[in-house]
């Protein structure tokens, strides 16, 4: 079993920036990718960036290039989401999963283990 926990989420003005980490533990060497998705209210979760654990090869959602970064650190099983120039429109729940996949998963039934969301908020 994977659990993973996410902090860093907040409130923040447009413009700028939030970095959210996800700590991974357990059996976490069994999977493959780390991504991380959002939800706002009344809309489906939606992927927002990948990464994987060996070659840390990266993909972004298009809403987001540019603008966030996703990396990881092997050593401290952490994954993190370097959130810049933030807009009223990426205010969600943002969600770290990892999935045992072989290819670059960026639907949500491609993620195995999830963690229990952060908020983020962006004001105006």
């Amino acid at each position: 079993q994977v659990q993973l926990v996410e902090s860093g989420g907040g409130s923040v003005q447009a413009g700028g920036s939030l970095r959210l980490s996800c700590v991974g533990s357990g059996r976490t060497l069994g999977t493959n990718y780390m991504g991380w998705f959002r939800q706002a209210p009344g809309k489906d979760r939606e992927f927002v960036a990948a990464i994987t654990w060996f070659l840390g090869a990266t993909q972004y959602a298009d809403s987001v290039k540019g603008r966030f970064t996703i990396t990881r650190d092997n050593a401290k099983n952490t994954v993190y989401l370097q959130m810049n120039s933030l807009k009223p429109e990426d205010t969600a729940v943002y969600y770290c999963a990892a999935s045992q996949g072989t290819k670059t998963p960026t639907r949500a039934y491609e993620y195995k283990f999830w963690g229990q969301g952060t908020q983020v908020t962006v004001s105006s």
